[in-house]
């Protein structure tokens, strides 16, 4: 399958261009700088530029780009380029697949666990209404830029991704040197849920999803477990102690709107995931934490 990959440079994507390359499938990437090899093609989605014969020889897209939320304070501005950066490789993806006469089957588009908001105790499919938080209606404006390419006939699948656990980067990117220090304990009162899945697992069910008949909300967890339960797993799996909670109000001062996110409790199940085969690597804690203090 020739595969087109928007946001190739982040943690997902740099995981999952090798991943499909060893599967087998043909990858382009799309960069925002110039192209420095064959396999890279040149786009600007502030400016509304992607060449369409570039879809045109494609069989499916994959679009993970957007700003990271939680890599600086959410400002208004901030949140402003959250929202944006999303709509704006949405937008020319879904609406360049639109206009092809002979356009790609798929697109396999990035979104977010944090669609449902905090539910408590509540298990959640992709049935479930969305929630009212930021990250919410982020979700809600993001998927609904999928609706050209829908309603041309491409297969769209809207990717819920969880706390992704890895090794370098991702949810865990701060947290992990402090487990390894023994300074890391549970988050807020850790009885919030926190679904999750490994980086290994995210990039083998995105290929997974290329290759089945699914369409629509996907949640791309493994299973949800008390925050408390994640982060004594971690540390138990380094031989270290999980003693030095963090509480909730320095979590919120820390990272504002983004707190939402971590002490937030969404016990979101992968009903779809599971209806379509896939079976994770790293189905339980034991696994994941075996598995990431291997990769460290």
């Amino acid at each position: 399958m020739h595969v087109v990959v928007a946001g190739s440079q982040g943690f997902i994507g740099g995981a999952l261009v090798p991943h499909l390359r060893a599967a087998g499938h043909e990858v382009r990437v799309l960069v925002r700088r110039d192209p420095r090899s064959s396999d890279e093609v040149g786009w600007d989605p502030d400016r509304g530029q992607l060449e369409p014969a570039v879809l045109r020889a494609a069989d499916a897209v994959v679009d993970l780009a957007g700003v990271n939320a939680g890599s600086r304070p959410l400002t208004a501005r901030r949140k402003q380029l959250v929202l944006s950066s999303r709509l704006r490789t949405t937008e020319l993806l879904s609406t360049t697949l639109a206009r092809l006469d002979d356009r790609p089957r798929i697109l396999l588009q990035a979104s977010g666990i944090g669609a449902y908001g905090d539910r408590g105790d509540v298990e959640l499919d992709e049935l479930e209404p969305l929630g009212t938080t930021f990250f919410a209606d982020v979700v809600r404006q993001w998927e609904a830029a999928t609706a050209p390419a829908q309603d041309a006939g491409s297969r769209v699948v809207l990717l819920r991704t969880g706390v992704v656990l890895g090794p370098h980067g991702g949810a865990l990117g701060r947290l992990l040197p402090l487990l390894r220090l023994g300074l890391g304990g549970r988050l807020g009162s850790g009885r919030q849920f926190w679904p999750w899945i490994t980086l290994a697992d995210e990039v083998r069910a995105i290929g997974h999803l290329l290759e089945v008949d699914v369409h629509g909300p996907v949640n791309l967890v493994a299973r949800a477990d008390r925050n408390s339960d994640v982060i004594g797993a971690l540390a138990r799996a380094m031989h270290r102690p999980a003693v030095v909670p963090v509480p909730a109000f320095a979590l919120r001062a820390l990272l504002g709107d983004f707190s939402s996110e971590v002490l937030g409790s969404i016990r979101a199940v992968p009903a779809a995931l599971d209806a379509s085969g896939f079976r994770p690597l790293h189905p339980d804690l034991g696994a994941a934490s075996a598995w990431l203090v291997d990769a460290s």
